[in-house]
């Protein structure tokens, strides 16, 4: 059966009970303190190799602002994702927010963006743990890669609430990790080693705290953004969260806060013990950091290269949680293929692991982080933009929608939101232009997808798809 919407430009089919019974996620599987858990294990990656780009892009201090710049845009999305998240809690997250606030199209460009980000993101981590492997084990490349995609897809193919659990094991090794390194650092921080990158003389406003000017402090934007980037990925779990409205919004806030702590430590305790000139194009920052101050091999550097992988794994694991439930959401609901959303007997999304993780392991093989990294903001900050879009239309067009948590600061936090990530958009062109090009034309291909064939068989039982009509029912009745 097919139904033609109102605008003839979007077509649904009704699908039996069959069709749903073979792509259910298992309820119930996570409190707010996984939650938060998860939101943390997605972004701390980001606190163990990557963000020290950002140095050799403007020196500590333009890394310094790019980073509040980057946490007060952090802050107003997850504020206004907590309020989203408990009025619309289902598996789709930024997809099913856009859907609702802008239809069809705006959820496919929201999903879409989110799906890049996600994609891309185990990739760039894949390629740090090579990292941090070498410097432990003397070994690195695609063996590597290819093993941990491997381990990781197969535990989360057991079944979430394992995964998750395993997961927040892994988040607290982490956390320990970079306790371990803040005691080892903080007696040996001194300023003078924040500012010992060489200026550049022919930049304007190059200084000290700025050695590649004012224009270095732009080019920071995406570095500093993978100290907090994927947090935005908690409100994916909603489908599985025990209670939606409650767990939601409390944990991506506490989530936030955490990652607000632990930037602000690596920040400023790894260029300020070890020089910021050693580690700004360092595999593994942390670890070199460490090496710096008692020596390669010392007990301390040993310890944090060790239980500092479980920073990498912990958000490489979660990610593909995310980008699995994504998929998943969209495929369901006709977006995406929908074999893609077909899952295992332990209720997994095993397909939307599997083909994504081939995708991201290919993408490993370029040993470009930096460039992953690039690669993975284009795709967050469109999806930023938009979700905060469907916030403020959503407080327009939808006054009635119950909402559990409200935005401090309403429309008001979410435009700041807004405004931020746009800005971040257009510094990924900037620092590496290859790269926004190449996610340009990944995002194009799955938009061209969507205008000649999925618009036209999409499913209209899915949740998201639901909700929508009913939203659109109630606003005409009033």
């Amino acid at each position: 059966m097919t139904e033609i919407n109102s605008s003839s430009v979007i077509s649904y089919e009704t699908v039996s009970t069959e069709y749903f019974s073979k792509r259910q996620l298992k309820q119930g599987a996570a409190g707010w303190v996984l939650l938060a858990s998860l939101g943390v294990s997605y972004v701390i990656s980001g606190d163990f190799s990557g963000w020290n780009f950002g140095l050799t892009q403007a020196g500590f201090g333009g890394m310094l602002v790019a980073t509040i710049v980057m946490a007060i845009m952090y802050c107003c999305l997850v504020f206004a994702l907590a309020e989203l998240s408990a009025a619309i809690p289902t598996a789709g997250g930024g997809y099913g927010f856009a859907r609702q606030a802008m239809g069809p199209w705006g959820g496919f460009i929201t999903g879409s963006a989110i799906l890049l980000e996600y994609a891309i993101a185990p990739a760039a981590i894949a390629v740090f743990i090579g990292h941090y492997v070498n410097s432990l084990l003397g070994i690195n490349g695609p063996w590597v890669y290819l093993a941990f995609y491997s381990v990781f897809i197969a535990v989360h193919l057991v079944g979430v609430g394992e995964a998750l659990k395993l997961m927040f094991v892994i988040t607290a090794l982490a956390l320990l990790a970079i306790g371990v390194f803040v005691v080892g650092m903080f007696p040996h921080f001194q300023w003078a080693n924040l500012l010992d990158i060489p200026i550049n003389s022919d930049a304007l406003g190059a200084s000290a705290w700025l050695p590649n000017g004012w224009i270095g402090i732009w080019s920071a934007l995406p570095f500093a953004m993978w100290l907090f980037l994927a947090v935005e990925g908690v409100p994916l779990a909603a489908e599985e969260a025990q209670q939606p409205a409650k767990d939601m919004p409390k944990g991506i806030i506490w989530a936030m806060m955490v990652l607000l702590l632990l930037a602000g430590l690596v920040l400023f305790l790894a260029p300020g013990g070890a020089g910021a000139a050693l580690i700004q194009n360092h595999g593994a920052p942390l670890v070199g950091a460490l090496e710096a101050v008692y020596g390669k091999g010392s007990s301390a550097s040993v310890f944090v290269n060790v239980v500092g992988l479980a920073g990498l794994i912990a958000s490489f694991f979660s990610i593909i949680f995310a980008y699995s439930r994504q998929v998943f959401a969209l495929s369901r609901a006709g977006y995406l293929p929908r074999f893609l959303s077909l899952t295992n007997q332990r209720k997994a999304p095993a397909v939307a692991l599997i083909v994504p993780g081939v995708l991201g392991f290919g993408l490993s093989l370029t040993g470009e982080g930096d460039l992953l990294i690039t690669m993975a903001v284009f795709g967050a900050t469109i999806s930023y933009g938009m979700m905060m879009l469907s916030h403020i239309l959503l407080r327009k067009k939808a006054p009635e929608l119950k909402r559990p948590y409200y935005t401090p600061g309403g429309v008001y936090t979410a435009a700041i939101a807004l405004f931020l990530a746009v800005i971040a958009l257009i510094s990924t062109f900037m620092v590496n232009l290859a790269a926004a090009a190449w996610s340009a034309l990944f995002f194009l291909v799955l938009l061209a997808y969507f205008a000649l064939y999925s618009r036209h068989h999409l499913v209209a039982q899915a949740p998201e798809e639901e909700l929508a009509a009913i939203a659109k029912a109630s606003a005409e009745l009033t």
